[in-house]
């Protein structure tokens, strides 16, 4: 398992249950052999293609940074 995973594994233990159940229904669609590419609906293309990017030169976000994303989903 990679360090970034770890991290985000980490953290999502600080989760509610309930979140901790989306995350891992996500993670075993992303990472389903047989899954078929989710469909991005063009006006999100240029996002995620800046987001690629992103993740191409290693810019990711910092623990807190995560930790703050995830508590907008607690309430």
């Amino acid at each position: 398992m990679t360090e970034l995973l770890e991290r985000a594994i980490e953290t999502a233990r600080r989760l509610s249950p309930d979140s901790q159940d989306e995350i891992a229904r996500i993670i075993l669609h992303l990472a389903a052999a047989d899954a078929e590419p989710e469909e991005i609906d063009p006006t999100h293309l240029p996002a995620v293609l800046e987001a690629l990017a992103q993740a191409k030169r290693g810019e990711f976000a910092t623990d807190s940074e995560i930790e703050a994303a995830f508590r907008r989903f607690d309430r």
